[in-house]
């Protein structure tokens, strides 16, 4: 009898990773130089923000996801921490609110303008001090609104209910303090029940994050573990960190029993941190290296070998950091399954890296798109503190599967009520919807409904009623109208771009039916 090899199926065998050209990084970014294990990005459809190097005191950078090219040295900044600013993250139902937590021990939860940062901001919307050191990461809860986590060098995680009218938050609704060392990474599964930690004490621990249970506890001698991540429902956690003999290396846990990995894999002997990134859809995991320039991936089964290796992206620039874009801001016209941000702080360069699957077809594949979490809570803030868990709020990626703008009024305060009149839209991918809306081709029920937004985007002036516009009296002024009218033509060559592909993507259906009726 022969021997034959035996392949594995998979739809993710062959994804290839795709940088950006030049003209579609971000230059001349003073990206931060601290030490600190973190990823210094964040990214939501909207806006990118940026961990800066600056004096006196901590600042980050938040720019257009379109303001690509050369960034002017003096963009305004968000400035308002006295230390330098270790972690920053958007909330995911919000892409106008986003918290940093900084040396000065507080964390703060900023509001974006709808046209991006024009002048510095220094005065946030929510400052919770709590803390005794320097808060070192920051998590914001994935189903329930307005509930953060923060962790800091005093060995504590705190739980944050921001629902309340207090400008300044000095207590938060719960505190663990299971940890003997500082904490070096956070996980949560899918309906937020369970939480995974890292922790300098090379321990790792599964705990119930509102009562503070500690449930189960890992303390491997051959692995010492710097990253954990709990793969979805799978009931499996991933490590990354170094073997006894300080190669790299990743540990799979049976979530149940912590006693011995399932499974344990050296990659190599560098030194610089591995972040893992996991992706529920369609249970691919991506390795970066602090340092590395290479990137990764592999696909998880919950069955043996549990971890397959698909390929490497290569490259010769290093990455400091990266920023992970949701789902629901991908172009799913070119197959896009992932998208990182990647710090190059020796060019001070940030570059998209598109994750692409190869398909001939330009039309929407629905395969390697499962439904996946829309930026809609799940639960109040009370809800999920009283007890109630529940998995995130699905939505399709299908063009034209759900109305573009969605308007929705978050109270922030006692007597603060701010319409944020906030279009939920893939500014990555347009939806057929908003295409048809642009074109003047919906019914007068939508156009009716949407009167009150049309007002904010009036043609070419970028949400400035053309009759109320002045002329820039100084140089500041006339370089934040350039900014502006940038990114009003850049929409516009979306929207264009985004016709001509449905234009072919219509015509090739029509083509198959007439092919079938033949």
């Amino acid at each position: 009898m022969t021997w034959r090899p035996q392949y594995r199926s998979s739809k993710f065998r062959h994804v290839f990773g795709k940088a950006a050209t030049k003209e579609s990084c971000y230059d001349g970014v003073p990206i931060t130089r601290s030490v600190q294990d973190n990823n210094f990005c964040a990214v939501n459809p909207r806006f990118l923000a940026v961990i800066t190097e600056c004096a006196g005191g901590g600042a980050f950078l938040v720019l257009s996801i379109h303001h690509t090219g050369k960034v002017d040295p003096h963009h305004p900044r968000i400035s308002g921490h006295r230390g330098n600013v270790l972690d920053i993250k958007w909330n995911p139902f919000n892409d106008y609110c986003i918290a940093s937590g900084s040396e000065d021990t507080t964390v703060k939860v900023w509001d974006i303008p709808p046209h991006g940062v024009l002048k510095n901001i220094t005065v946030p919307w929510k400052e919770l001090q709590g803390h005794s050191r320097r808060v070192s990461l920051i998590e914001w809860h994935q189903t329930a609104n307005n509930i953060l986590f923060s962790t800091a060098y005093d060995y504590q995680i705190m739980i944050w209910n921001l629902d309340c009218p207090e400008q300044v938050i000095k207590n938060p609704v719960r505190t663990i303090s299971h940890h003997t060392d500082v904490v070096l990474s956070m996980s949560f599964n899918t309906d937020w029940s369970l939480l995974a930690t890292t922790c300098k004490d090379r321990k790792v621990r599964l705990m119930e994050p509102r009562s503070g249970n500690l449930l189960r506890e890992a303390n491997c001698k051959t692995h010492k573990a710097s990253k954990v991540m709990i793969l979805g429902n799978m009931k499996l956690l991933l490590t990354s960190g170094t073997s006894r003999w300080n190669d790299r290396q990743i540990a799979l846990w049976d979530q149940d029993d912590l006693s011995v990995p399932l499974l344990e894999e050296n990659l190599d002997g560098s030194s610089g941190v591995l972040f893992p990134f996991f992706d529920p859809d369609t249970h691919m995991l991506y390795l970066a290296g602090k340092g590395d320039g290479n990137i990764r991936y592999y696909e998880i089964s919950s069955e043996k070998p549990y971890i397959h290796y698909l390929t490497e992206y290569r490259s010769h620039l290093p990455q400091k950091g990266m920023g992970v874009m949701p789902k629901r801001g991908l172009d799913v016209s070119t197959c896009e399954v992932f998208r990182f941000y990647k710090l190059v702080t020796i060019k001070s360069l940030i570059e998209p890296l598109s994750m692409i699957v190869p398909r001939r077809s330009e039309s929407y594949q629905e395969d390697i798109y499962p439904m996946t979490a829309a930026n809609k809570p799940a639960l109040t803030a009370e809800e999920w503190l009283s007890g109630l868990n529940k998995g995130p709020v699905l939505m399709s990626l299908k063009p034209g599967s759900q109305v573009a703008d969605l308007h929705s009024e978050m109270s922030k305060g006692l007597g603060n009520s701010l319409d944020t009149r906030r279009s939920q839209n893939r500014p990555g991918m347009l939806q057929l919807a908003y295409i048809q809306d642009q074109l003047g081709i919906k019914d007068s029920k939508e156009d009716s409904s949407r009167a009150d937004d049309s007002k904010s985007w009036t043609p070419v002036s970028n949400g400035e009623d053309l009759a109320l516009c002045s002329p820039p009296r100084t140089e500041n002024e006339l370089r934040l109208k350039f900014h502006k009218q940038q990114e009003e033509i850049r929409r516009l060559r979306e929207l264009l771009n985004q016709r001509d592909v449905r234009i072919k993507q219509l015509e090739l259906e029509i083509k198959n039916i007439k092919n079938s009726q033949s």
